[in-house]
C-alpha cells in the first residue's frame, strides 16, 4: 500500500515522467480529463500542436554506454555459507549420488570407441592389395588404455605386413595425449617393440600420429602419420594423409635401409551415408626410398606404386 501512495503521488507531481516511462514499458496510460476551467482546442485548430515543444518528448531513446549496469562477479555474500547447502534440505546421501553423476555426466566418467580408420582395397600395376588401419581407446579424458592394429597383404596371397599395439594414452594438454607401450609384428618377422609417441591435434586441425620404435634386438625406427579432414559438403570430405617411415639402421633381414625408408601419399573422397558409416575413393602413391628400394629392386619388386583406393571408414 505504501509503494502505491509513492507512485500516485510521483505520477501527480511527475506527471510527462510517467506517462514516459509506462510507454516505454508497453503499459497504456489512462486517458486525463482536463479540467473544466480550461478550454479545449477546437477540432480544426491545429496550431496549438504544432506549437509544443517536442524536444521535452521522451521517444523511447535508448540508455548510453554510461547507464548500462556495470558487469561484476556474484557479490561476496553470494559465496558465503556451506559449500553443500542443498545436503540441508535433500540429505547428504541423496546429494552425494546426484553430484556423482553430475561429474560423471561432464566428463568425469569411462567412454569407449572402435575407429576403422581404413579399411580399403588397392588396385594398381601388380598384385592388388589390401590394408587395414584399426584403432580403439576406453578409458576417461587424462588416462587410455590405446590400441592399434595395422597391416596389409594381397588378395589371394598371404599377409605381407602385420602389427598390434597396446598403449597406455596419457593427456598432456587439450590437444595432444603422450602414448607409450608395446608393439608385436607378425609379419614380416616376429619381433617386439617399445614403443613412445605423441597423437593429437595439431593447429590448422590436422591429426598427427608420431612414434618412435625399440625392436627386442635394439633396432630404433619411427614412423610420423598426418592427415587432414576438409568438409566439401557436411556429409562429403576430401581428406589428404602423408605417412613416413625412418630407420636409424640397415635391417637387411626384413629389407628396411637407414634413413627414411618409405613414405606413403593418398587422397581419399568419403561421403558419410551415416556418421558411423563413410565408404570412399582415391587414389594413392608409395615408394621405398634409399637403401630399403635397392632391397625391393634386389628381390624382384618395384620400389614405388600407384593405386586407386577403394574402402570404407566406420566406427563404433
Amino acid at each position: 500500500m505504501r509503494a502505491l501512495l509513492v507512485m500516485t503521488a510521483a505520477m501527480y507531481a511527475f506527471p510527462a515522467t510517467a506517462q514516459d516511462h509506462s510507454a516505454h514499458m508497453g503499459h497504456a496510460m489512462p486517458a486525463q480529463t482536463a479540467p473544466a476551467d480550461e478550454a479545449m482546442p477546437e477540432p480544426g485548430d491545429h496550431a496549438e500542436h504544432g506549437q509544443m515543444d517536442h524536444s521535452m518528448m521522451d521517444h523511447g531513446a535508448m540508455p548510453s554506454d554510461a547507464e548500462a549496469p556495470p558487469v561484476a562477479g556474484p557479490p561476496p555474500r553470494a559465496l558465503e555459507g556451506p559449500a553443500h547447502a542443498a545436503d540441508a534440505i535433500f540429505g547428504a546421501r541423496a546429494m552425494a549420488l546426484s553430484r556423482t553423476q553430475l561429474a560423471r555426466e561432464a566428463g568425469g566418467g569411462t567412454v569407449g570407441t572402435l575407429m576403422v580408420e581404413r579399411l580399403e582395397a588397392r588396385i594398381g600395376e601388380g598384385e592388388e592389395l589390401y590394408l587395414w588401419d584399426i584403432q580403439g581407446w576406453y578409458g576417461g579424458d587424462i588416462d587410455k588404455l590405446w590400441v592399434k592394429s595395422e597391416g596389409e597383404g594381397a588378395f589371394g596371397g598371404t599377409v605381407e605386413k602385420a602389427e598390434f599395439q597396446a598403449l597406455w594414452s596419457h593427456a598432456i594438454g587439450p590437444w595432444f595425449d603422450l602414448q607409450a607401450g608395446a608393439r608385436y609384428d607378425i609379419e614380416p618377422q616376429s619381433r617386439a617393440h617399445a614403443v613412445l609417441g605423441v597423437q593429437g591435434l595439431a593447429p590448422y586441425m590436422f591429426e598427427v600420429d608420431a612414434a618412435a620404435f625399440l625392436s627386442d634386438t635394439g633396432d630404433v625406427t619411427a614412423r610420423i602419420e598426418a592427415e587432414y579432414d576438409q568438409r566439401i559438403t557436411q556429409r562429403l570430405i576430401i581428406q589428404p594423409r602423408a605417412e613416413v617411415s625412418l630407420s636409424a639402421q640397415d635391417m637387411p633381414s626384413i629389407g628396411v635401409g637407414s634413413g627414411i625408408t618409405a613414405i606413403e601419399t593418398g587422397l581419399r573422397l568419403r561421403y558419410d551415408i551415416l556418421r558411423e558409416f563413410s565408404p570412399y575413393v582415391g587414389i594413392g602413391y608409395e615408394a621405398k626410398l634409399g637403401k630399403t628400394a635397392d632391397y625391393a629392386r634386389a628381390a624382384g619388386e618395384s620400389p614405388d606404386r600407384l593405386s586407386l583406393l577403394i574402402g570404407l571408414r566406420t566406427w563404433f
